[in-house]
């Protein structure tokens, strides 16, 4: 009877620091990346759940960071190559669209508070 607690009390164990090291794992990639104007999508949206996508914003640089399981996805345009700068509202969440002069697929940026995607389009516009 000990043998089969100890082996319960193991399993029990085991599966609580699986459990801890995932939660610290996804908290620790749902950071801020950068220091500045970072805004980080919702994670009610779509294809956000786990690693929101986050959208930096510099005098001279508009960079999307989309953290993954493992590494991250980078996409950086800078200000001098934007044409425009589109907001689409939904009920909740607003998504945000840059474009570049270049006519290459824009940065689709989605999911984000109204608030943070007016104040997105306020500093890529200066």
């Amino acid at each position: 009877m000990t043998s089969e607690s100890d082996w319960l009390w193991w399993t029990l164990a085991a599966a609580g620091a699986g459990a801890a090291i995932l939660f610290v794992w996804i908290w620790l990639k749902g950071r801020p990346f950068a220091e500045g104007d970072v805004f980080r999508a919702s994670r009610i949206s779509a294809g956000n759940r786990l690693f929101p996508t986050q959208v930096l914003i510099t005098s001279t640089s508009v960079v999307q960071y989309t953290p993954r399981w493992l590494g991250k996805r980078e996409e950086t345009i800078h200000m001098a190559h934007i044409a425009s700068v589109k907001i689409e509202t939904g009920m909740l969440l607003s998504d945000v669209f840059v474009e570049t002069s270049g006519g290459t697929d824009p940065i689709a940026c989605h999911g984000h508070r109204k608030g943070d995607a007016s104040r997105m389009k306020v500093l890529i516009e200066r």
